[in-house]
């Protein structure tokens, strides 16, 4: 193989950077950014991140320094995407619904330099950096990010406005290209303690790698159009902040969610594919009436976090949504899998396509592997559909480590692959099924007792919205299933209703033995919040029959 070389002219860093280039010049006159009256075109867009990454360089920005955000899904925090990393620098969103403690803990352990912040989250933006001072700590520079309709908010520190920060910068700002492709250009914070917060660092090559994964896994062709409801700040959107760049399609901005926002939308700006957690979906097929809008054309849904229930994905396709099933970690950049469709599969009955879509299937394109193995001898497991082992992944998307922790990083890599704590089996089609996280997983009398399995026969009981099982304490069993419920509104039933319900569609022992009505906590993203229920269900302490239900 003589005469090869490696050069400017046949490599080039990979960076989501040159989506947005490319876009300003294929799709200069097309809709970047919608939000509520306000419109930019992709030549608008990558004016202003040039100007965001002119500014930020000269406030004295330079490569390698970590830039904080904290606000909803609005057109500063889309530009920031792109501006922080033209600027060399790199982008830490933040969890809106954090206190300020939290915040206060975040930007210490990130050493942010800036903080781009929502005007409606002034006050825990400044409530934040008050910690800091307060322990003698210099605190980031504060930009604000205000609206045309906004009220002044009273703020104990100086601030920037970020369109008077826009205006600063110089429109012929050369971008600093990473001279590594695997240098940071995001850091993205699990939700972790605060005494031990986990920051996840994604590199450029696999930013860029994802990114078009995404769009591939969504089937978007060019100049879709996308309805934010996946916040920006989880996982940088899954991704598709860049992504959408890519494929110079219009980033629908939603700063509000609600089931009427999310029909009004998609009615209003003829939106081709958007992305929610399953709570969002549960939201949107139990909407009334009234909030519904027609809509022409299937809208393409990309659904993650915990499996959606197959009661949720059949009641989605008969609104007129498709609904593909993905899954993925932070660690591994947002959708890591998809359960790509067979046409052989259409042809069945709806429920049984539903349980087939509610699988997690095989890693996506831009993954190089996920296999289900024994997490001691490092085997893989057979594809029988039975035998549990941990989801482990390996591939260029996957993180770079955990931010300030060797310790952390070097555990999560052991033996080679990301070990993600997640149980699950692979079926004889080689596609996989998570079962439950390995914290879990209920054990009674010695037998597994997926919580994810319970909770999809308990979403089939007319009369439930919500539902999330956890173990509680037992004398004799070790631990038996204990249901938390939330009840559709005008709806009731019994503890005693429900658990005869799951009895006559489950195994006994899996069926709920304490059932228990009220609202179940939520992540921002909208994940249930397990462990909370689980304390909870500790401090019911162990019934001395085997036997127990309750209504709060």
């Amino acid at each position: 193989m003589e005469g090869l070389i490696k050069c400017s002219a046949n490599y080039v860093p990979l960076s989501p950077i040159s989506f947005l280039e490319r876009s300003a010049v294929v799709y200069r006159d097309c809709v970047s950014v919608v939000y509520g009256s306000i419109k930019y075109t992709w030549r608008e867009t990558h004016q202003r991140c040039l100007l965001l990454a002119s500014s930020l360089a000269q406030m004295g920005i330079d490569r390698g320094d970590v830039i904080a955000a904290l606000a909803p899904n609005i057109p500063a925090l889309y530009e920031l995407h792109f501006g922080v990393p033209m600027a060399g620098a790199i982008l830490s969103t933040l969890n809106i619904r954090h206190d300020s403690a939290m915040v206060s803990v975040l930007l210490r352990h990130s050493k942010a330099k800036v903080i781009f912040v929502d005007y409606k989250l002034m006050d825990v933006a400044c409530n934040a950096l008050k910690h800091l001072t307060d322990e003698q700590l210099m605190p980031p520079l504060l930009v604000l990010i205000s609206e045309p309709s906004s009220t002044s908010t009273h703020m104990e520190f100086d601030a920037l406005e970020y369109e008077s920060l826009l205006m600063t910068g110089k429109p012929d700002f050369v971008v600093r290209w990473p001279k590594d492709e695997l240098e940071p250009i995001a850091l993205n914070y699990t939700s972790g303690t605060t005494s031990r917060p986990k920051g996840v660092v994604y590199s450029h090559r696999g930013a860029y790698l994802n990114s078009l994964a995404s769009v591939l896994l969504n089937e978007m062709q060019s100049m879709p159009v996308y309805l934010w409801i996946v916040p920006m700040f989880h996982c940088n959107g899954w991704c598709l902040t860049w992504g959408m760049a890519a494929q110079g399609g219009t980033n629908v901005c939603l700063r509000n969610v609600t089931a009427k926002g999310i029909f009004d939308c998609i009615a209003s700006n003829k939106v081709t594919h958007m992305a929610a957690a399953p709570t969002v979906l549960n939201m949107i097929v139990n909407s009334p009436a009234s909030d519904r809008k027609p809509f022409s054309g299937k809208v393409g849904v990309l659904t993650g976090a915990a499996p959606p229930p197959p009661h949720i994905l059949s009641k989605m396709e008969e609104l007129g949504f498709s609904v593909t099933h993905s899954y993925g970690l932070t660690e591994t950049s947002g959708p890591a899998t998809v359960c790509t469709w067979k046409p052989e599969w259409d042809a069945l009955p709806l429920k049984e396509r539903a349980m087939i879509n509610s699988r997690q299937g095989l890693h996506h394109v831009g993954m190089a592997e996920v296999d289900i193995k024994d997490p001691v001898s490092m085997t893989s497991v057979p594809a029988d559909g039975e035998t549990i082992g941990e989801v482990m992944f390996r591939g260029n998307t996957v993180m770079m480590g955990y931010f300030g922790d060797l310790e952390a990083t070097t555990e999560a890599f052991s033996g080679g692959w990301l070990r993600t704590g997640d149980l699950g089996v692979r079926d004889s089609d080689g596609y996989i099924k998570v079962k439950d996280r390995s914290k879990d997983i209920i054990i009674s009398g010695g037998e597994n007792i997926s919580s994810v399995e319970v909770e999809s026969v308990l979403y089939y009981h007319p009369a439930v919205l919500e539902a999330a099982v956890v173990g509680r304490p037992d004398e004799h069993w070790g631990e038996t299933v204990c249901a938390y419920v939330k009840l559709k509104d005008g709806c009731t039933a019994t503890p005693e209703d429900i658990i005869e319900f799951c009895r006559t569609r489950l195994p006994r022992y899996m069926a709920p033995r304490t059932v228990l009505f009220e609202e179940l906590p939520k992540t921002s993203t909208g994940k249930i919040q397990k462990f909370v229920l689980r304390e909870k269900a500790k401090a019911l302490g162990r019934p001395s029959t085997s036997r127990m239900s309750s209504k709060l």
